[in-house]
């Protein structure tokens, strides 16, 4: 976590990927994020991968550093209290991140009826409110059908949830910029953010949709070659899979140093009339001349014998490895300063990150686990809404808060 949001109070009533990970990234930078779910918890409180005795371990990740409040929303009092709480005063807060629907009691200018600058970051998932999820938006892009074997028409599915990510984070950096528009006198606002329309604009802004255009047709399949540029897996002497990337000509020219192969790709450039030293699109286009020269250097040395050679020559290469073997990775988790170990609410302790990026280690606070659902119920109720004590205790009474 970081400070550089310290006094800001952001409101977030969501479920899943997308909008509790803006909350988090926000709460690592220092904001107060406090979370409103149902009594007895939302439809991600569950979601699996499961610790033992039950507990999310994807609710307690994408929750770190928030506040709970459990209320019952099928109640209209439980409705009242989660809108006082979006709309709730102060200059540091009218903050609010949701996937809500547009309509319904958490409708914008409902909120804005009871806070005039209030500002919505609204997640949806097609822009025209029809359901939508990052799995059947990624499908509704095509990118299925560019991805996995050449010869398998079978659409391929990947691990991660790209577009709820990406819009993640593009609604903390749009929540933000909203406020620096308030703070500058212009207002409130909702920004709504479909994951339809960033997944088609990050689709335009890559160059994908002007080159299904020109082309007629959408990009092929080419399993695991690298489009445009010369990058593959190779397989070595020993059965490891290494990934080789050279797009620039230092990175080119370091890989046939190191692989060996410099006078054999040198005949091929001279039987072609081309310099694939200075064009790492003729490697893509020539990549079929190649890939033996390449694969028959990799099958004639050990991981062992090639990795040192990639790495003094500044190769750019990696090894196909399992999560258990990264876990071990010292570059990416084991000893990694970004993680620290805390107990979560499933009553486990591992590693858990902080704020992403380089902050120095002397600026960071501590990482803080997510909260048991309703922790800070009576906290946020009297603290946020100046409900006195009594006035709780009747709303736990019958049920309306938990």
């Amino acid at each position: 976590m970081y400070d550089l949001l310290k006094g800001l109070r952001v409101i977030e009533g969501a479920a899943f990927v997308a909008a509790p990970t803006c909350g988090l990234y926000l709460a690592q930078m220092g904001a107060e994020v406090i979370r409103f779910d149902n009594v007895g918890g939302g439809p991600d409180f569950r979601r699996w991968p499961l610790a033992p005795n039950g507990e999310s371990l994807y609710w307690e990740g994408l929750n770190k550093g928030k506040k709970s409040v459990a209320l019952d929303l099928t109640r209209p009092e439980g409705r009242e209290i989660a809108q006082a709480l979006a709309a709730a005063p102060g200059e540091d807060g009218g903050l609010f991140v949701t996937n809500f629907p547009v309509d319904g009691f958490l409708a914008y200018e409902k909120l804005k009826a009871l806070r005039d600058d209030l500002i919505c970051v609204r997640v949806m998932g097609w822009a025209d409110g029809a359901q939508g999820m990052d799995y059947t938006i990624n499908a509704a892009l095509g990118l299925p059908l560019m991805t996995g074997p050449a010869d398998d028409e079978r659409p391929v599915n990947h691990v991660l949830a790209a577009w709820d990510l990406l819009t993640g984070a593009y609604c903390a950096f749009a929540l933000v910029s909203a406020l620096l528009a308030r703070m500058r006198g212009q207002g409130g606002r909702e920004i709504r953010a479909p994951l339809s329309d960033i997944g088609a604009a990050t689709m335009a802004n890559l160059g994908f949709t002007a080159e299904t255009m020109l082309a007629g047709h959408q990009r092929l399949r080419m399993g695991n070659d690298i489009f445009g540029a010369f990058g593959r897996d190779f397989t070595t002497k020993d059965g490891q899979k290494l990934m080789l990337l050279a797009i620039t000509p230092k990175q080119w020219s370091k890989a046939l140093e190191a692989l060996g192969i410099a006078a054999e790709v040198a005949a091929v450039e001279a039987e072609l009339s081309v310099s694939f030293a200075t064009d790492e699109g003729l490697r893509f286009t020539h990549r079929a001349r190649l890939y033996p020269l390449f694969e028959r250097a990799f099958a004639a040395k050990t991981a062992a014998e090639l990795t040192p050679a990639f790495d003094a020559g500044g190769v750019t290469w990696g090894a196909y490895q399992t999560l258990e073997a990264a876990l071990e990775d010292r570059r990416l988790f084991k000893d990694n300063p970004l993680f620290e170990t805390v107990r979560h609410p499933s009553g486990l302790s591992y590693p858990a990150p902080g704020a992403m990026g380089t902050i120095p280690q002397d600026a960071r606070l501590p990482v803080q686990p997510a909260p048991r659902l309703g922790q800070h119920t009576d906290e946020v109720l009297a603290q946020v809404l100046g409900l006195p004590s009594a006035e709780i205790g009747r709303l736990h009474d019958q049920g309306v808060v938990a």
